[in-house]
């Protein structure tokens, strides 16, 4: 099973916590601060997971995650949105867009790999 990683992430501190816990367990991990870039490069890429910040600037996570299940390499790729978002609604909000999962921020650096590890095996998927 492939452990590449794409992050797209638009918080400098997020993102090396994030690649630290990742990288630190074995998996490649590619950043990105905006969601054209993280777009671009899934598409030349195909990760294994995206790991999506919904609140981003420019293009926000939901229109991020509607371009990535455009494509067609990408449909079955696991996005994990990590958002601060919790307002009821939001996580239905974010399944909608096309993400499988939602991991709400601050996340947990104890249990933060665990859930990675769930949603490449799929367990943690919702059917769109």
């Amino acid at each position: 099973m492939s452990r590449s990683v794409l992050l797209i992430e638009d918080n400098e501190q997020n993102r090396y916590l994030v690649t630290f816990l990742l990288e630190r367990s074995g998996f490649t991990v590619r950043a990105f601060a905006d969601g054209a870039g993280g777009i671009e490069d899934a598409r030349t890429r195909i990760p294994a997971l995206i790991l999506l910040d919904i609140q981003l600037p420019t293009m926000d996570g939901y229109a991020v995650a509607r371009a990535l299940r455009k494509h067609d390499a990408l449909r079955g790729t696991p996005i994990l949105a990590v958002t601060s978002y919790a307002m009821p609604g939001d996580r239905e909000r974010a399944l909608e867009a096309g993400c499988t999962s939602y991991i709400e921020k601050p996340i947990n650096p104890e249990t933060f790999v665990d859930e990675v590890e769930r949603a490449l095996s799929g367990s943690t998927q919702v059917s769109p």
